[in-house]
């Protein structure tokens, strides 16, 4: 079938997904509450610029794609869905389980397509590393640590750990296949009193795997690593290298002699990835799955399984600032 989009929200992200669903040959409206900006990518698109209300109501429109601040997302899916249309939502699909919760059952009662944006489990590295891992060239996982840090964009809506670490979140779980069991985090806020600007959150598996994802936008220079260590090798995923060298794998192991352990290492090898914007295989995968009918990789389901990290994780924050520590 051909899918038809229309995209609401044009603004610090949303561009970039008018531009890909226009590059698919699929975009068939925008929609801002900026009615100069929905007006701007109108033109430059010729594609109409229409109201929310207008998008709801138009049965031509197959899907919509919400780009809008993280505090509507809820409302604005609830209500697609209840039009009828698929649902591609930028993260967080919601701010409260509760919430996601009562969009994934609507979606599942319609039959709609249900897709939240964990754009990095799009990314070809990361696709590379999971297929790396269940493979078993990694041997059994042992550890995951992350690092996502930059100086800005700083944000008052939301803390660092809700504007960064959704990613890291999410690309974890998919390695591991499993929720954690026990999550513990440390929080500083040192531009407001109650929104950290640095956290580190430490998660424990039932396999015995252990993570921790370190977030900050008060950081010198920009970095976004994930880092996989296993009993028979280790692999990188560093965002800010070139193609040819984002994701490394290290054939380091530990030995044993007499009883001793004994560092094995390895030269490191670039693993080969097939170059693609990460966004446009995302923005592919939600149009083959509202034209086959598939379920998305970052269904609503894993959308729940993220937010809920969430929700744990500030709730330990919380409890940090009103004890003092």
């Amino acid at each position: 079938m051909a899918v038809r989009v229309g995209v609401v929200g044009c603004g610090y992200w949303g561009r970039n997904l008018v531009r890909v669903f226009h590059e698919l040959g699929v975009l068939c409206a925008v929609c801002d509450v900026d009615v100069a900006l929905a007006t701007e990518f109108s033109s430059e698109y010729s594609v109409p610029s229409l109201e929310w209300v207008e998008i709801l109501e138009d049965s031509s429109i197959d899907a919509v794609a919400i780009a809008t601040p993280a505090e509507v997302h809820s409302t604005q899916a609830l209500q697609s869905l209840q039009a009828g249309k698929h649902v591609f939502v930028e993260k967080p699909l919601a701010l409260h389980s509760y919430e996601a919760e009562e969009i994934i059952a609507l979606a599942n009662q319609g039959e709609r397509v249900l897709m939240v944006g964990h754009l990095l489990q799009y990314h070809p590295a990361f696709l590379a590393l999971r297929d790396l891992t269940e493979a078993g060239k990694l041997g059994r996982l042992q550890y995951i640590y992350s690092n996502r840090l930059n100086f800005g964009k700083v944000r008052r809506e939301e803390n660092v750990f809700w504007s960064f670490a959704p990613h890291d979140i999410s690309m974890i779980l998919s390695l591991t296949g499993e929720m954690p069991n026990s999550i513990s985090a440390k929080g500083a806020s040192y531009l407001h009193k109650v929104i950290a600007d640095v956290t580190n959150t430490y998660l424990t598996f039932p396999s015995g795997v252990n993570a921790h994802i370190f977030v900050s936008w008060l950081h010198p220079f920009k970095e976004q690593k994930l880092i996989v260590v296993g009993s028979e090798g280790m692999a990188v995923f560093d965002d800010m290298k070139g193609w040819g060298e984002k994701l490394q794998l290290y054939p380091h192991r530990i030995g044993w002699r007499e009883g001793l352990p004994e560092p094995e290492k390895g030269a490191a090898e670039a693993v080969s990835i097939q170059q693609g914007e990460p966004l446009k295989i995302e923005a592919q995968h939600f149009v083959d799955c509202v034209s086959d009918g598939s379920t998305p990789r970052t269904n609503g389901a894993e959308a729940l399984r993220v937010l809920k990290i969430l929700e744990e994780t500030e709730s330990i924050l919380a409890e940090q600032r009103l004890g003092g520590g």
